[in-house]
């Protein structure tokens, strides 16, 4: 399902933070099927992909995902080890009005991979921007739309400054990011689902 040639023959960027952008990440003869057996989520919010149902399509690349092989490859791109870290997968499907808001990821990530499963993008909203400083969304070095297999990937740094442009509505992405350690991912899954499942509720 990915596209591990894609990934090594795509340049890294340093400024303003190690990343990189690869436009085609998924095979093109698995993309139909990635679209089908991608999750069904109707609520708001970063869902652990533990908490919602497959299918066997999106299954494939969630084991190419936690591969060794893709692991090396990261590592390799980053010029980090990351041997012992564990992987936390979490999915969106609906955005909300403040969601895309400046920030840079928790200091427990070392790596944070995003890919999009958007088939048609037309909206100038909710494209993803790599950001220079954690003030000014228009203060950015390149802009992302959210398109059908375009992965990012970048190193979490104290400078790693991204968002985008408010959008609300579908807009579907798989976020995969590398963790400090057992403890750190258990945090982020336990506040993961439980903001998950207050939004499902609360969006009934």
């Amino acid at each position: 399902m990915l596209d591990i040639n894609a990934f090594n023959n795509t340049p890294l960027k340093l400024v303003p933070y190690p990343y990189m952008v690869v436009k085609h990440s998924l095979r093109q003869e698995s993309v139909a099927q990635l679209l089908q057996d991608f999750p069904k989520l109707d609520h708001a919010g970063s869902i652990p992909v533990e908490s919602v149902d497959y299918g066997v399509g999106f299954e494939a690349l969630l084991n190419d995902l936690n591969s060794d092989e893709f692991r090396q490859a990261v590592a390799k791109k980053f010029d980090v080890n990351l041997d012992e870290y564990p992987i936390m997968t979490t999915v969106r499907g609906v955005m909300r009005q403040k969601d895309g808001r400046i920030h840079t990821d928790s200091k427990t990530k070392v790596i944070t991979i995003l890919i999009y499963f958007n088939e048609e993008w037309e909206d100038d909203s909710g494209h993803l921007r790599i950001l220079k400083d954690g003030q000014d969304i228009e203060n950015f070095v390149e802009e992302i739309p959210p398109s059908l297999g375009t992965m990012v990937a970048f190193r979490v740094t104290d400078n790693c400054w991204h968002g985008h442009k408010p959008v609300v509505g579908k807009r579907l992405s798989i976020q995969m990011n590398y963790l400090v350690g057992e403890t750190a991912k258990g945090k982020h899954q336990f506040f993961h689902g439980l903001s998950a499942r207050l939004k499902k509720m609360f969006s009934k």
